[in-house]
């Protein structure tokens, strides 16, 4: 059980990383003004963090086959029979939703934090 979460940790945690490079090349974009870079990286941040609810949500009915962490596992290590199925499916669940607390977190950090510079009125000194 534990190689399958650390391949499910893997996995998972690059696609998260990909999708945080993204985010962050969008907040970039935004560097003229803090508060929309920090509103639009939460905002996106907060998509993301659905998005690994909703993998978390429908794991169970996923076939364990059809993922990435079933590929990388080698034949030894993957579980078999219905239990097996079940269990690769808790243990994907709980790796989806490992990730959505945290993205969920940052998201909301940035948010609360691009509305405090703009309620504070600061603005970049590059305009």
């Amino acid at each position: 059980m534990e190689k399958i979460r650390e391949m499910a940790m893997f996995c998972v945690g690059r696609a998260v990383m990909f999708s945080a490079l993204a985010i962050s090349l969008v907040t970039l974009s935004f560097a003229f003004d803090p508060a929309a870079a920090l509103k639009a990286g939460g905002t996106l941040g907060l998509v993301l963090a659905a998005i690994l609810l909703w993998f978390a949500q429908t794991a169970r009915g996923r076939k364990p086959k059809d993922t990435e962490t079933w590929l990388l596992l080698k034949n030894d290590s993957r579980p078999s029979g219905e239990h097996g199925a079940k269990l690769f499916a808790s243990v994907m669940e709980e790796v989806y939703l490992f990730f959505a607390v945290r993205v969920f977190a940052v998201a909301i950090t940035f948010v609360v934090g691009g509305l405090l510079l703009a309620a504070l009125g600061i603005r970049s000194s590059l305009i």
